[in-house]
């Protein structure tokens, strides 16, 4: 046992021999369609259509792209319906749909252990470039995805698009952003957390959830099943490249790192939980074996880059954070939220961010994350409240990270933020107590694709922080997501919003449309 190990073991208080007992069993899980044994079903026959969930693509490079797709006849049954057997699978990609030209070809194993998901790593394709992929299993082939590589790293592409969403809540409502996201021109679609919620059912909801509040490992599996049969989702996820992470949940509300949201939650029960979460997750988005997780840890920040014009520093804000100050609700700012030794990202991510930040060549550089990092001030008067569950309730990791960014003169550094269901535009500054202080970035807080319910709502609390806080640029309360082009010398977001969500079949409008140039940060109204 390496010094790694040790130090995890005591680090979550688990006996050795249990701990040892998950990180040999789930360790050894991304090798295993490898070089795995046994028997490999070569010619099954299915009950029906084994491609029930559709295909999807995510983590683009400029020369390759994770292709994905999992083995589920019955999604909601125990195993997907499935046997606990290995079925040999198929892919291709192809320069165009009919497949009358195919660039790259090959097999992978669908194996239990991973609930029959595929992840195929492919590379050699061409920068920039769309591409067509399908598989087959048996006499069955999936549906066509369309995937598109990322400009080569020492190129300037005259644009880029993508839209960020996040905060889909299968109860609450439709997914009707999604049906006009997929008429948009995107390179990209980025998911900053909540792609499900782990409640119980509940009766009276636009749709229900099955079961109780999960924690199984086959819980975890069926809800992301239920979501990924949502015609709208699945569709997006057929047509355009992802890039996915997590909020909190994925896993369990308001987590942070191995604290609980509820009281008396055993350090056993939590990490168990939370290894058949990342498991989960893991199995259900175009992820690569870099994601894979080891336990009850999944290393899920990353970058992705469009050549010298944008890189994407995807974060995670809920793994490696410390407990949240004074309670996790509005409070004032004192006490350990300026304790040094708290910490949103946790040491080894942070130092990772900061380095790829001196490190990038590109003109826009975007830290794709979770929780609204300017100090959004929702008290009355003189009673100033901040909620303690976003960066203010870690004031000295906030202010570290846009020092750094003043200091280093980080090119265009613009934070895309989830979490709250509400859009902001804010302005960043190096110090929110001087209004005379320098900016030093922007950020975009995208609402929720549909909880909360039809949005448009007059929230007071929000009402009056957007009044209050002087870099706030503008606020809404609608439902939707976020649209926005990258030029070298411009980036425009749209903010779309749909005005219902209670049933399908909504209108999208353009509420909001603003503009960061290039060398000047801060957001204006276009």
């Amino acid at each position: 046992m390496n010094h790694h190990t040790r130090s995890v073991g005591r680090r979550y208080g688990i006996k050795r021999r249990e701990f040892l007992g998950y990180v040999a069993a789930v360790s050894a899980i991304p090798h295993l369609p490898d070089r795995a044994t046994g028997q490999v079903v070569q010619r099954p026959k299915f009950s029906g259509n084994p491609f029930t969930l559709g295909v999807a693509s995510g983590d683009p490079e400029s020369n390759g792209v994770v292709i994905w797709t999992r083995l589920a006849p019955n999604p909601l049954e125990h195993g997907g319906g499935l046997p606990r057997e290995m079925f040999q699978v198929r892919w291709e990609v192809a320069t165009d749909e009919g497949f009358k030209d195919v660039v790259r070809r090959g097999n992978a194993l669908a194996i239990p252990q991973l609930g029959h998901s595929v992840h195929v790593e492919v590379d050699g394709l061409n920068p920039h470039h769309w591409y067509f992929f399908r598989f087959h299993v048996g006499d069955e082939t999936s549906v066509t995805g369309r995937t598109r590589t990322t400009p080569a790293a020492n190129t300037m592409p005259d644009k880029m698009r993508f839209a960020f969403t996040s905060c889909q809540h299968y109860e609450a409502g439709h997914f009707n952003g999604y049906p006009h996201m997929q008429k948009e021109d995107l390179d990209v679609v980025v998911q900053l957390g909540d792609y499900i919620y782990e409640y119980a059912g509940m009766n009276n909801r636009v749709r229900k959830h099955l079961g109780r509040e999960i924690k199984t490992l086959d819980e975890y599996r069926t809800r992301y099943a239920q979501y990924r049969l949502d015609d709208d989702l699945r569709e997006t996820h057929r047509l355009f490249p992802w890039l996915v992470t997590w909020d909190d949940h994925e896993f369990d509300n308001n987590y942070a790192d191995l604290v609980s949201e509820e009281e008396g939650i055993s350090p056993e029960a939590f990490l168990a939980r939370r290894m058949n979460a990342y498991q989960a997750y893991y199995e259900f988005m175009p992820l690569r074996r870099r994601s894979f997780p080891h336990g009850p840890d999944m290393t899920l920040y990353r970058n992705c880059q469009f050549g010298r014009l944008a890189n994407f520093f995807v974060l995670d804000t809920r793994q490696y954070r410390t407990d949240q100050p004074n309670g996790d609700n509005e409070k004032p700012m004192i006490g350990k939220v300026f304790d040094p030794k708290t910490t949103m990202l946790g040491r080894k991510q942070e130092k990772w961010l900061t380095t790829g930040l001196v490190q990038s060549t590109s003109t826009w550089n975007i830290l794709a994350q979770q929780v609204m990092m300017a100090p959004l001030n929702r008290g009355k008067g003189e009673d100033r409240r901040y909620s303690m569950d976003q960066w203010p309730g870690y004031e000295i990791s906030r202010r570290r990270l846009l020092k750094f960014f003043h200091e280093r003169r980080v090119p265009n550094p613009v934070v895309l933020t989830g979490d709250i269901h509400v859009n902001w535009v804010n302005d960043l500054q190096l110090d929110f107590q001087d209004p005379k202080s320098p900016l030093v970035g922007t950020e975009f807080v995208g609402t929720s694709m549909n909880n909360g319910g039809n949005g448009g709502n007059h929230i007071e609390q929000y009402v009056r922080a957007a009044e209050q806080n002087d870099f706030v640029r503008w606020y809404n309360s609608n439902r939707g997501y976020v649209s926005c082009e990258l030029t070298p010398a411009n980036w425009t977001s749209h903010f779309r919003i749909t005005p219902f969500v209670d049933k399908p079949g909504s209108p999208i409008e353009t509420k909001a449309v603003f503009v960061v140039e290039q060398g000047q940060p801060g957001a204006k109204k276009a």
